[in-house]
């Protein structure tokens, strides 16, 4: 509606005002005015969908040195339901009404990395339940961080040079691709799972101690678990490699890992059956190593152990796991493997769940080939479908691919029939 798109040029402009201090833009043939709309006159730093709907904010190295106020752009609506990137790396910006950020729940990456931001990060930011990457580096920051740790989905936190103090939020740092907490005032046990990343991590933080650094603790908490973090160039040890561009959002792999190193226990790797692939029930003990062949006993000459050592991408993170794409070369096989975690059933359940799963045979139920069970892992192989995912239609980020509601609606009617067969 018109209304609405004069309210977000409205908000824009008055977001500018403060942020740019009267410095303007560095594009002089495109500016911010109240004379024409963001998204049909392309605004330099301003990224819209197809239905003209502002997605993303990019102004990085402007050398803005005002006021960045989120209350100008989270109290109105059109931008609450749609902004889904702040990016304003890089300038010489200080906060006002910082905690304002929250109300727009839409946000999954908050870059403000190289200004001059200080005081405490809100608590209100652990309520950003859809934020996947937040920097914060090279600032003054102070004072003990929020519960960032309710965040599920929050995969990289650069936090490094500012003057955080008090202990590291217990993150799962398994979830994590990057983390950097470096150069600052934290102190106490680095949470348990936090060694998944080097020392540089965590280095220049005198008091705090713990796996991966050199300074032991004289004691644990007893409720020590968790960890996480992200941005920065400290790498999760056992994820894949990537560089992430938080406007365009494009992920380029730098190496490939493989399920060994990408996602299979010790306890996993270290009984694989030598044999091959057995298509006995799996054990729900740490001693067992079956696959359960849904489909045949070899998948076209696939051995389980083959598998195990095949390069492996991370496709996305949900709920409940990860999915990984696993490319077995020498037999011209491209699996999907998903491993489940953070789901509470058993290992019998598991694998009622997985018969019952096997016996639908449905158009629009994709079957599985095989699955694990055991008490530390369980996995689901699917062969791989190359023709992208509804979550990436949803968003705008599948590239060449219109996905109206008409579309949508028939997706959905279609997932609708595929649930019900279940419980026909």
């Amino acid at each position: 509606p018109k209304g609405d798109q004069e309210d977000v040029r409205n908000a824009l402009v008055k977001f500018l005002g403060k942020l740019s201090n009267g410095n303007g833009i560095p594009d002089p043939t495109q500016v911010w005015n109240l004379t024409s709309y963001p998204c049909k006159d392309n605004w330099v730093g301003v990224k819209c969908d197809a239905r003209f709907t502002v997605k993303r904010i990019n102004l990085d190295h402007c050398n803005f040195s005002g006021i960045f106020d989120p209350s100008t752009l989270c109290s109105v609506q059109p931008l609450v339901a749609s902004l889904t990137i702040i990016s304003l790396n890089e300038n010489t910006l200080r906060g006002e009404n910082i905690d304002e950020l929250a109300n727009c729940n839409q946000i999954t990456g908050f870059h403000i990395g190289g200004n001059q931001f200080s005081g405490s990060l809100p608590e209100a930011f652990s309520r950003l339940n859809n934020l996947k990457r937040l920097d914060i580096s090279r600032n003054s920051f102070s004072g003990v961080l929020p519960d960032l740790a309710r965040i599920s989905g929050l995969t990289e936190f650069s936090a490094q040079e500012n003057q955080l103090s008090g202990p590291i939020p217990h993150f799962d740092f398994s979830n994590f691709n990057t983390l950097n907490v470096s150069v600052n005032k934290f102190c106490c046990p680095i949470p348990r799972g936090g060694d998944l990343f080097n020392t540089s991590c965590y280095s220049d933080n005198p008091d705090l101690c713990g796996a991966p650094l050199a300074n032991r603790c004289t004691s644990l908490p007893s409720n020590s678990s968790g960890g996480g973090g992200g941005g920065g160039v400290c790498k999760n040890k056992k994820a894949k490699e990537e560089r992430y561009d938080p406007v365009n959002k494009v992920v380029a792999t730098k190496d490939d890992s493989s399920l060994n190193s990408s996602f299979v226990s010790r306890e996993y790797k270290s009984v694989v059956n030598k044999s091959g692939v057995s298509v006995a029930s799996a054990e729900s003990g740490p001693v067992s190593a079956s696959l359960v062949v849904l489909t045949s006993p070899e998948v076209n000459g696939l051995k389980f152990e083959e598998l195990l050592k095949a390069p492996a991408e991370l496709l996305g993170r949900g709920k409940h796991g990860s999915v990984y794409k696993v490319i077995c070369q020498d037999q011209g096989m491209t699996l999907a493997v998903k491993r489940i975690k953070d789901w509470g059933i058993s290992s019998s359940d598991f694998r009622q769940r997985m018969q019952r799963l096997d016996q639908v045979k449905h158009s629009n139920v994709l079957p599985a080939v095989a699955f694990y069970c055991s008490k530390q892992e369980k996995l689901l192989v699917y062969e791989y479908q190359p023709n992208g995912s509804v979550f990436k239609l949803l968003h705008g980020t599948q590239l060449n691919q219109v996905f109206d509601w008409g579309s949508r609606l028939g997706v959905a009617a279609t997932i609708a029939e595929a649930l019900a067969s279940f419980h026909a």
